[in-house]
């Protein structure tokens, strides 16, 4: 495919994340926004109409019409609509969580490989720069304090929150980490919701690092921050100022402050532009369908830890009356 040509693309699923990708591919020379895609049609004709593009309540034709989508439907709903797609012939970016089961996930992947697709799995925080930054700065990372917190809001209520905001953590984590989890320990709470609004996990790896990892949607505030310490260095990220800084020693015991290095832009532009080489190239893409699925199982991991420790309170209480 010539690097000029411009690359069909339809957006399914125009809720809030659908919306955004469909702004951004609107807006990117390398791609051609044919069709957004929502069960809703008043739903599907706002933002086709606001992004001037074709609108349709189903999927149905898509291969005819795209040769790749992005796909922000409810994440219970990926595999259903996804397998299709990557059937007939269309490169697929999934958002995150790649589904909510690993028999979902598993399908999905699966399905990409037998029709030679590419499949993206939407963990948009590897695309936030200073996460780069971070990434290219890390040696061995020995010990993180990761925190995801935000007010509530009903988007993603068909998730916990391990798999809403937790999971983009974890993805990040086992990239920093080479190494096999050993141990999972965990809690969490529903407080909202009929699933867990709040969790906190501890990760360790066979290798001796360890991870703690709180995330909660039910915060007073917005808060999006990384830490972790290796030999001689501490680094500290801020994922929505996306800044970071570097603090260890110099050659003589002092300490020493440097900020990380970050280039300009938004996040969501790099993935999408980063998935249109995929496509173009038939390259792999920074994270695919597998990486997506070792994610989705730690968290599920994580999830059975909560459950755990569920049960043990619930047997102390009814112990105590």
């Amino acid at each position: 495919m010539s690097r000029n040509q411009r690359i069909p693309v339809a957006v399914v699923g125009a809720g809030s994340f659908g919306r955004h990708h469909a702004r951004v591919f609107a807006s990117l020379p390398e791609a051609e926004l044919a069709a957004v895609v929502d069960r809703d049609p008043a739903r599907a004709c706002q933002v086709a109409a606001e992004f001037g593009c074709e609108s349709r309540t189903a999927a149905d034709g898509l291969p005819e019409l795209v040769r790749a989508a992005s796909l922000a439907v409810p994440t219970r709903q990926h595999a259903l609509v996804g397998i299709p797609l990557l059937e007939g012939g269309i490169d697929l970016l999934v958002e995150k969580p790649i589904a909510a089961d690993l028999a979902s996930a598993e399908s999905l992947v699966v399905a990409a490989e037998r029709a030679g697709r590419v499949l993206q799995v939407g963990h948009l925080e590897r695309f936030n720069p200073v996460v780069e930054a971070a990434t290219a700065a890390a040696t061995v990372p020995l010990f993180f304090e990761v925190h995801r917190m935000s007010p509530f809001s009903p988007r993603s209520l068909d998730v916990d929150v391990i798999l809403d905001l937790m999971i983009h953590d974890i993805d990040i984590v086992r990239t920093l980490v080479d190494s096999e989890v050993q141990q999972v320990d965990a809690s969490g709470l529903s407080v909202v919701s009929d699933r867990t609004d709040i969790a906190s996990a501890r990760i360790q790896f066979r290798n001796g690092c360890v991870a703690n990892l709180t995330a909660s949607r039910v915060s007073t505030e917005k808060i999006r921050k990384l830490r972790f310490f290796q030999p001689r260095e501490y680094l500290s990220v801020d994922y929505i100022g996306r800044q970071g800084v570097r603090i260890g020693l110099d050659n003589e015991n002092r300490p020493l402050v440097r900020p990380l290095v970050t280039t300009d832009g938004e996040p969501l532009r790099h993935q999408l532009r980063s998935f249109l080489r995929c496509v173009r190239d038939r390259t792999r893409p920074r994270v695919d369908g597998r990486d997506g699925l070792e994610a989705l199982r730690l968290a599920l991991r994580i999830r059975e830890a909560i459950n755990r420790h569920s049960d043990l309170i619930s047997r102390t209480l009814a112990a105590r009356n």
